[in-house]
């Protein structure tokens, strides 16, 4: 399951990115992610019986907090992020790949700080790559 996860993370991101690039010039971006999100909604309803053994419909919405709500908030944010860029000409192959990295870098110091996670020597390393590729990815 730990790798599956990553492989359905992986090729919906793809699927995303191409979908978003191929979403038209002209529709309201508003109106362009409502449909998304209304289409997200029945997929959702649709696939809860793959999930046995999860609390139901009812004992779920009792669960719900605060982070669910601005979990929306911020896939909006996201979603419109990217849309926007890819109008305003960036290139599908650097769009993400610059965000990735950027996010990256940008949350380790919040899981260090908030959720107390370590980093070994060569996550280190790794970071600073991401970095140096980050600047290089940037040059014209």
């Amino acid at each position: 399951m730990y790798v599956n996860a990553l492989i359905l993370t992986i090729g919906s991101n793809i699927l995303y990115h191409i979908f978003q690039k191929l979403t038209p010039g002209n529709l309201h971006p508003m109106i362009a992610l409502m449909v998304t999100y209304l289409t997200a909604a029945i997929l959702c309803a649709m696939l809860m019986p793959l999930f046995p053994g999860q609390p139901g419909i009812l004992a779920s919405l009792k669960q719900i907090n605060w982070s669910s709500i601005a979990l929306g908030a911020a896939i909006v944010g996201l979603e419109a992020g990217f849309l926007l860029a890819y109008r305003a000409g960036w290139n599908i192959s650097l769009a993400a790949g610059v965000s990735n990295v950027a996010l990256t870098v940008l949350l380790i110091p919040i899981g260090l700080l908030f959720f107390h996670e370590k980093l070994t020597t060569a996550n280190w390393i790794g970071m600073v790559l991401c970095l140096a590729g980050l600047v290089l990815i940037n040059m014209r």
